[in-house]
C-alpha cells in the first residue's frame, strides 16, 4: 500500500511543478511602438543589477553580449526601416552589442532565434554600428523604451545600471503611407466591381451596376472592370460602346496571367462587330 501511495505522489509532481510560478531571475519584457504606420516590437529578457558591477564586470567590455538574459534580444518591424543609418527590411532580427566604455557596437542580426552568443553568425549581420553611451540615473533592471517618437522617427533605448544607449530608427512614413492609399484603392475599386457584377447577375439591376463600374473605374481601370463595363452596356443594347470597353479590356489582360475572362472577351469581340 505504502508503494502505491509513494507511486501516486510521484506522478503527481510533474502535474505539481507545471502548476507552481515562481518569479524569474529575469522576468520577459516587451515594448512595441508604433512609429507612423510602422509597428517596432522589441522582446526580451530584463535582468537585475542586484549591488553588481555590470558593465566591465558582469557584462565586459568588447565582448559580445546578447543584450539581456536568456535568448537574444529580438526586434521585430512589420514595414522597413532604418537603424542606425542602415537598411533593415521588415521581419524580425536579434540585437546584440558590444559594450565599451566610450563607444558601443550595436548589431542587428538576421536570426532571431538564439539562446544567446554561441550561435551567433557575423555574416548574417543585417545592420552595425556604433552608438556613444550616456550617463542617466541608475535603473535596477534593464529596460528597453521608445522616446522621441515623432510620425517618421524613434529612439529604442537601452537603459540600466546607470548607462543609456539610443539605437536612432526613422521610417519612410509618407512613402508607406502613399504605397498604403494605392493598396487600398486598388482593393476598393476590385470591390466596387464584385458588387456591380452581382447587381447584374443576381439582382438583374444593370442601371445599378453601370453606376458602381463607374466608380469603380474611377479609383483604378483595370481590365476586369473595363470588361465588367463592356458587358454591362451589352445587355443594355449599345453594342457599338460595348465593343471599343471589350477591346480596351482585352489589351489590358491579354498579358494578364489572371485574365480569367479572356475567351469571354473574345468571344465578345466577335460577336459585337
Amino acid at each position: 500500500m505504502r508503494r502505491l501511495v509513494l507511486l501516486s505522489t510521484l506522478l503527481a509532481l510533474p502535474a505539481l511543478a507545471q502548476d507552481l510560478e515562481l518569479p524569474t531571475l529575469s522576468p520577459r519584457a516587451e515594448v512595441k511602438q508604433q512609429v507612423g504606420v510602422t509597428w517596432v516590437t522589441v522582446n526580451y529578457s530584463s535582468p537585475g543589477v542586484k549591488g553588481r558591477t555590470v558593465y566591465g564586470e558582469l557584462v565586459p567590455f568588447g565582448t559580445l553580449w546578447r543584450t539581456g538574459a536568456n535568448g537574444a534580444t529580438t526586434i521585430e518591424l512589420s514595414g522597413d526601416a532604418t537603424i542606425g543609418g542602415q537598411a533593415v527590411p521588415a521581419g524580425k532580427y536579434a540585437i546584440f552589442t558590444i559594450p565599451g566604455q566610450t563607444e558601443w557596437t550595436v548589431i542587428i542580426n538576421k536570426n532571431p532565434n538564439q539562446g544567446g552568443t554561441g550561435s551567433y553568425d557575423q555574416k548574417l549581420d543585417q545592420a552595425r554600428f556604433t552608438a556613444k553611451p550616456e550617463a542617466v540615473p541608475t535603473r535596477e533592471r534593464l529596460t528597453f523604451l521608445f522616446s522621441d517618437t515623432t510620425d517618421a522617427a524613434a529612439s529604442l533605448d537601452l537603459d540600466w545600471a546607470g548607462t543609456r544607449v539610443r539605437l536612432p530608427i526613422t521610417v519612410a512614413t509618407a512613402a508607406n503611407a502613399k504605397a498604403n492609399i494605392g493598396d487600398f484603392s486598388k482593393k476598393s475599386s476590385r470591390a466596387l466591381a464584385n458588387a456591380a457584377r452581382y447587381l447584374a447577375d443576381d439582382a438583374k439591376d444593370v442601371d445599378g451596376a453601370l453606376k458602381l463600374i463607374d466608380s469603380s473605374l474611377a479609383v483604378d481601370v483595370t481590365w476586369f472592370n473595363t470588361w465588367l463595363k463592356a458587358d454591362f452596356l451589352a445587355r443594355k443594347g449599345d453594342k457599338k460602346a460595348a465593343l471599343a470597353l471589350a477591346e480596351k479590356a482585352y489589351a489590358l489582360g491579354k498579358d494578364d496571367k489572371g485574365f480569367f475572362y479572356k475567351d469571354r472577351v473574345e468571344k465578345a469581340l466577335k460577336d459585337w462587330k
